[in-house]
């Protein structure tokens, strides 16, 4: 029996349970540690991949399981937490108890995003569309600055309905845009190659010390901006 090759699956199925105990703690509104078990999740979901490559046992079962354990940590998990921020908020869109369901669109635009992920041939070294982890990030930091933010502004913007729609409607549309975005991948130990990834990094560390949790959102929309940039100056 050849233990290594199902050591990535074992990884794999980690990641799903990260994402299950998530939901859990989105239901009981303990969104911090629902946030950490995104992010050893994605840590996991990153690692599975790594260590098929190095054990040369990657499979279309691999491939297949990598998906559906990212649609629960990376896609019901975030549309739960928008459905909830929907349902804590104020009633800008009326008194429709059907209107915090609107967040799970969001789980709708990642299951479409990870299906067309496993047969976009394009993606291999890059992404097109914001992926699931990164958006994962985005949506479970909105109500952890929602709570360590003093700004009474900040309150009153992740409160208003009309801006969840925004925000949610926006996740699900850069997760299936047809932007390109560079890896965080160094695949070289040289500057000039990682030049772009190096400066990201380095920007997101002092982001994050500078401003914790609010960094994450942050991070995200600084990504997406300087991949648009990056794509302007290869185009000319």
């Amino acid at each position: 029996m050849n233990i290594k090759k199902h050591i990535p699956n074992l990884i794999t199925l980690i990641n799903l349970l990260c994402g299950c105990i998530a939901v859990v703690f989105i239901s009981e509104a303990n969104y911090e540690m629902a946030f950490y078990m995104v992010c050893l999740g994605i840590f996991f979901d990153f690692f599975d991949g790594f260590f098929a490559r190095l054990f040369k046992v990657s499979s279309p079962l691999g491939l297949q399981l990598d998906s559906l354990a990212d649609m629960v940590t990376s896609g019901v998990a975030p549309g739960y937490v928008m459905y909830s921020l929907f349902t804590n908020s104020g009633h800008e869109l009326g008194n429709n108890p059907a209107i915090p369901f609107l967040g799970f669109i969001v789980t709708l635009g990642s299951c479409y995003r990870l299906a067309n992920f496993n047969i976009d041939t394009r993606q291999t070294d890059s992404f097109i569309g914001l992926p699931t982890p990164a958006n994962a990030l985005f949506i479970l930091s909105l109500p952890l600055v929602l709570k360590y933010s003093d700004s009474l502004v900040m309150l009153e913007i992740l409160t208003n309905q009309w801006v969840l729609l925004v925000i949610t409607l926006c996740s699900a549309y850069i997760l299936n845009a047809e932007i390109p975005l560079f890896s965080l991948k160094i695949k070289k130990f040289s500057f000039k190659e990682n030049a772009l990834q190096i400066v990201f990094l380095i920007v997101s560390v002092l982001m994050v010390l500078l401003l914790h949790y609010i960094a994450i959102p942050l991070i995200i929309i600084f990504y997406v901006l300087l991949s648009v940039v990056n794509n302007m100056f290869l185009k000319k």
